[in-house]
């Protein structure tokens, strides 16, 4: 069998197992936050008052109107910690389910799940921001929020593709999740997260029309904000899936005997 159909099977049957890591990453959450009152809703406290304080300030430092700067922020950065939480946190899968894949024949896949599916039960958590900023504030247009949920589907897909890379590197690599850790602070500044495009001089412009991320953060936000997403934009963000998943997996279904050994 090839690499690649090695890689799917693998990927077919961590999805077939969906029991199995929807529960792993649902008890993780709850062991995370044993005891407490509020539980997951701390994070969505401390994303609040980060939301909040951010876009007072740097809208007032921009000179935006805070009625479309605040959703814009929240957006933002609530989807920018369901990509920086799966991506670190998938740099680390393999390593930190080590006992387990040398103990238990189960897909590999299924620890990248796992890291996806608790980010994305963080992410529902932490919507509640955004949902209460658009309700102060207004929707700008109610058709284009349908477009949302595929645009979601789409950055959790590019997210986890670039887990289950990074996640393989970094098995092998050990310094690797410092480094992802490290370019993942240096995109949070260049990615269009407290600002956006028409915010940059022309000179400037290609900060955003060069940064992958940057179109992204605006399949998923632009539909919120009553914004019509181009086709190229759509386009552009499908051709990252396809070919990240492919790379991927390619990678996956060669190396997939090696991991064991590596970790």
């Amino acid at each position: 069998m090839s690499a690649l159909g090695t890689a799917i099977g693998d990927l077919l049957d961590s999805l077939g197992a969906w029991r199995l890591w929807s529960l792993l990453g649902w008890l993780e959450i709850r062991q995370r936050y044993a005891r407490s009152k509020i539980g997951p809703f701390w994070l969505t406290i401390s994303m609040g008052v980060l939301v909040g304080t951010m876009g007072v300030v740097y809208g007032a430092l921009f000179a935006q109107k805070l009625a479309d700067y605040l959703p814009m922020v929240a957006i933002g950065l609530v989807s920018w910690g369901l990509f920086s939480g799966t991506v670190s946190e998938g740099c680390n899968a393999y390593i930190a389910s080590a006992n387990y894949i040398r103990q238990v024949a189960t897909p590999r896949l299924v620890y990248m799940l796992q890291v996806a599916w608790r980010n994305l039960v963080i992410f529902a958590h932490n919507f509640c921001i955004v949902i209460v900023v658009l309700i102060v504030f207004g929707v700008h247009d109610w058709t284009t929020l349908p477009l949302f949920l595929p645009g979601l589907a789409l950055f959790v897909l590019n997210a986890t593709w670039i887990a289950v890379l990074t996640g393989l590197l970094a098995a092998r690599f050990r310094d690797l999740p410092q480094i992802v850790n490290a370019l993942l602070q240096v995109a949070f500044y260049v990615t269009p997260i407290l600002f956006h495009g028409e915010m940059l001089s022309a000179r400037h412009r290609w900060i955003v029309e060069f940064n992958p991320l940057a179109y992204l953060i605006d399949v998923v936000r632009q539909p919120l904000m009553g914004v019509a997403t181009p086709l190229s934009t759509w386009a552009l963000v499908c051709v990252m899936t396809v070919v990240g998943w492919l790379l991927a997996l390619a990678l996956t279904g060669r190396y997939h005997k090696r991991i064991p050994y590596w970790i």
